[in-house]
């Protein structure tokens, strides 16, 4: 930054505040790593919006009274949620939608005209949590799908669920063998550092199959890499979470209407 670069030309800044300004805030432990706060203040100034996106690192101890003291703020429209927080403010909401009754858990808190606080999970539009995941991938009209997770207990949960909601769909649990799918998609932070191990192998995986990496802190993780060298198409975190904070931004009224 320079002092001759007009604020209002640096991406990730939103418009001057003022005394009209709206506020959001993402909550969440850490919240230093989130890159949520130069996505949404992007996109405010891009829609002309008199808003700001704010971080807040709040422990799961203090997660009550930060809450109780969110509800007296009269300009305050919205709440995007990270982890660990995303099943404990599920007991602060008026309203949950069915995204996140089906996932159990949300990462969007609208606040509404009438003040009542509506709850929404849309982790799966990013790819970002692999239970929603999961659920979109369903949704989206896939027949089958196998979970991978090293947390047996957390996979079989999952797996049980799914059908309930999605009727036909071939749910399957085991090791991490991508041969057969058109998806690969990783959801766990293996790959934020450089000597973390594939979550897969990529010797494995189809040429021509889709890799989704959820990963941020790299444009193109060692997996995703690993698979473009192998024909793959690939998705990384960062179109993934501009995904999401396109649905969020609907579902915030900043939008065009949530598609239900």
């Amino acid at each position: 930054m320079n002092d001759t670069t007009p604020a209002g030309d640096i991406p990730g800044l939103p418009l001057p505040l003022s005394g009209e300004t709206r506020l959001y805030a993402i909550i969440g432990d850490p919240v230093a790593q989130v890159g949520s706060p130069g996505a949404f203040n992007a996109a405010f100034r891009r829609l002309g919006a008199k808003a700001v996106l704010f971080p807040v690192h709040v422990a799961a101890e203090d997660l009550p009274d930060l809450l109780i003291g969110f509800r007296a703020i009269r300009n305050l429209d919205g709440i995007v949620v990270t982890v660990p927080h995303k099943l404990a403010v599920l007991d602060f909401l008026d309203a949950v939608e069915p995204n996140g009754e089906k996932v159990g858990a949300v990462n969007a808190i609208r606040t509404e005209p009438d003040g009542r606080w509506v709850g929404g999970n849309f982790d799966g539009v990013g790819c970002v949590n692999g239970r929603a995941v999961a659920h979109a991938l369903a949704d989206a009209g896939v027949s089958r799908l196998r979970i991978v997770d090293v947390d047996a207990a957390r996979r079989d949960r999952l797996a049980d669920g799914l059908p309930a909601h999605h009727p036909g769909l071939a749910v399957e649990t085991g090791a991490a063998e991508p041969e057969g799918f058109e998806v690969v998609v990783n959801c766990t932070p293996l790959g934020m550092r450089a000597d973390d191990p594939l979550p897969v192998d990529p010797d494995r995986i189809r040429p021509g199959s889709l890799v989704v990496d959820v990963v941020l802190k790299a444009a193109r993780s060692r997996l995703l890499q690993e698979a473009e060298m192998r024909g793959c198409p690939v998705q990384g975190g960062r179109a993934m979470l501009d995904g999401q904070v396109e649905a969020v931004l609907r579902f915030f009224g900043l939008g065009p209407p949530p598609v239900r």
